[in-house]
């Protein structure tokens, strides 16, 4: 178990203190049972908002290709950025903003 110390206005304890009198809770009891509430929701609203998005065709798995590649990158994100560096030239927000040609 790990204790979690935490300041709440006033308004909130006696909230939480009539609740826990009610259900003949202790407190601790009752806001563990309210966390957890809260993060299964959380959950939940994750994976239906990835089930919309993948119906929707806008949500895209890796393959297991694509799987397998990552887990083999062996580069550092310093050895990009040497990389990256040494090859010069503009960055490519410029190049973009080039290409969209003058605002107005």
């Amino acid at each position: 178990m790990t204790t979690l110390t935490v300041d709440l206005p006033a308004h909130l304890y006696q909230r939480l203190q009539a609740e826990a009198a009610r259900t003949g809770q202790p407190i601790e009891q009752l806001v563990e049972t309210y966390i957890a509430a809260g993060l299964m929701q959380l959950q939940n609203e994750r994976e239906r908002a990835r089930e919309v998005l993948r119906a929707a065709g806008l949500l895209a798995e890796p393959s297991a290709e694509m799987k397998a590649r990552a887990a083999q990158a062996t580069m550092t994100l310093a050895e990009v950025q040497a990389a990256l560096d040494r090859v010069g030239g503009k960055p490519l927000s410029e190049i973009i903003i080039e290409q969209r040609g003058p605002k107005g």
